[in-house]
């Protein structure tokens, strides 16, 4: 990226915090209107399901988007060549681009992002962005970091030359990986690279080496390493600590900000649309990028609209979070989210007959994609064992699913330094969801495994 450009186009996307409530809400129904349009001429999909919900070329303008057709994961998977509005856009290819390319092959046929996404039915998913749509994102992604800050104080900051360190999985097309690297570049900052499946000694020497006073990552993540700070095992000066990927407790944040002694930003976004809010006081809540999207909350989950890709249009595509979206209030014009519920996990941690601890992280072992594989879970069994289950398709070889997920579970565990661990593998009829936050958790907790061995 263009640094001054990237600078100049992120002053004008900071302008919107100053905008009237009503302007903002003209803003982003001109920018839905455009989207749906392009949707209409350019995606058979989107044609056909406005036409049977009973919406016209001449309507399109005027139809509120409450009344237009929802869209789900399945969907999307089984419809994606018809969803897309670029020919040369096919699933197969981009799972052949995934599988045989390099992460140094950024773009599939050198102009497109690819994020990478687990499938339901053993195979990925894949969300996509042209290079517009990329940056649009990578400065939603910058000014959600930097949230609270006037572009007098960011230019302060990067005038400092920040050495950002990121902490999370980071060794595939992840989109919070792939955005953050970007993102760093786009504002000429040094960067690191930590990936959950780093052993924990090696955290040690890395952080020493690099510095970093600036911190982005998983709550989770970023927690050991305000453990390590508190056992004297690092020295960190740190600006800002970033949130993401995870849900962000209360008592965490207190636990990172009087650790780092620093404001920590809860940072909001997914694979559909890698820039959706940020929160900097717990008081003022969750801001909803309404500039970017449109977030509408319903009983069984919230309704992502994505208004800038346009090569992948993503118009009312159901998330299983489950908010309450409220109108602006405050000095800014854009919504709130309340009571924002995601996926929450806790991290295992092992020990070694020599009594040396390590952790491996869910997310680690999250992204399995294998043929007749639907869903699975952990659940830690001894200080060195776990077991996983796994729910597989009807009639589907469980034998060559158990092998191969004993290969790949093989591999993580001995990148990590965890080889030494104990595991099984057992099949269940169904993994359930959490019934309170409508997600299928990775990891089980104490209680939850009694409830389940009890069922």
């Amino acid at each position: 990226m263009n640094i001054p450009k990237t600078l100049w186009n992120l002053c004008q996307l900071k302008r919107n915090e100053g905008m009237a409530p009503a302007r903002l809400q003209m803003l982003q129904q001109q920018k839905l209107r455009r989207l749906l349009r392009h949707a209409w001429e350019h995606s058979s999909y989107y044609r056909n399901s406005f036409e049977a919900a009973g919406v016209t070329e001449d309507t399109l303008d005027a139809t509120p988007i409450s009344s237009l057709p929802t869209l789900d994961k399945s969907t999307l998977l089984a419809r994606f060549d018809e969803i897309v509005t670029c020919p040369e856009l096919r699933q197969e290819e981009l799972r052949r681009f995934d599988q045989e390319e390099t992460l140094d092959q950024k773009l599939f046929q050198g102009k497109y992002h690819v994020v990478h996404s687990s499938g339901s039915t053993g195979k990925p998913g894949y969300f996509v962005y042209d290079q517009d749509a990329w940056e649009t994102m990578l400065l939603g992604i910058i000014r959600g970091a930097l949230w609270g800050m006037s572009m007098s104080q960011i230019l302060r900051l990067l005038v400092q030359r920040p050495r950002i360190l990121y902490i999370a999985a980071t060794d595939g097309r992840y989109g919070g990986a792939m955005a953050v690297g970007d993102g760093i570049d786009g504002v000429g900052a040094s960067q690191l690279y930590l990936d959950i499946k780093t052993p924990l000694s090696q955290w040690v020497e890395k952080v020493k080496k690099f510095r970093p006073n600036l911190i982005i990552g998983y709550p989770s993540a970023i927690k050991i390493l305000a453990e390590l700070a508190q056992r004297g095992d690092v020295a960190l000066e740190v600006l800002r600590v970033v949130s993401c990927g995870e849900p962000l407790g209360t008592g965490l944040r207190k636990y990172l900000e009087g650790t780092f002694q620093t404001e920590v930003v809860n940072f909001y976004g997914t694979s559909e649309s890698l820039a959706l809010g940020a929160e900097s006081d717990p008081e003022e809540g969750m801001i909803l990028f309404d500039d970017l999207n449109i977030i509408e909350a319903g009983e069984d989950g919230l309704y992502l609209t994505c208004l800038y890709n346009f090569a992948q249009p993503l118009i009312r595509y159901k998330l299983s979070d489950r908010i309450v979206v409220r109108g602006p209030a405050g000095r800014r014009p854009f919504s709130q989210a309340v009571g924002l519920m995601g996926r929450s996990e806790d991290v295992l941690w092992f020990e070694d007959g020599q009594g040396r601890r390590e952790f491996l992280h869910p997310l680690a072992v999250e992204g399995f994609c294998i043929e007749g594989l639907l869903d699975y879970q952990f659940q830690q069994t001894g200080k060195d064992s776990f077991e996983m289950l796994a729910e597989s398709s009807p009639g589907a070889g469980q034998k060559g699913i158990e092998r191969e997920l004993r290969r790949q579970l093989g591999g993580i565990l001995l990148k990590k330094d965890l080889s030494y661990l104990n595991f099984s593998i057992r099949f269940v009829d169904e993994i359930l969801p959490d019934p309170n936050t409508g997600k299928k958790r990775l990891v089980l907790t104490p209680s939850q495994r009694k409830r389940r061995n009890a069922g």
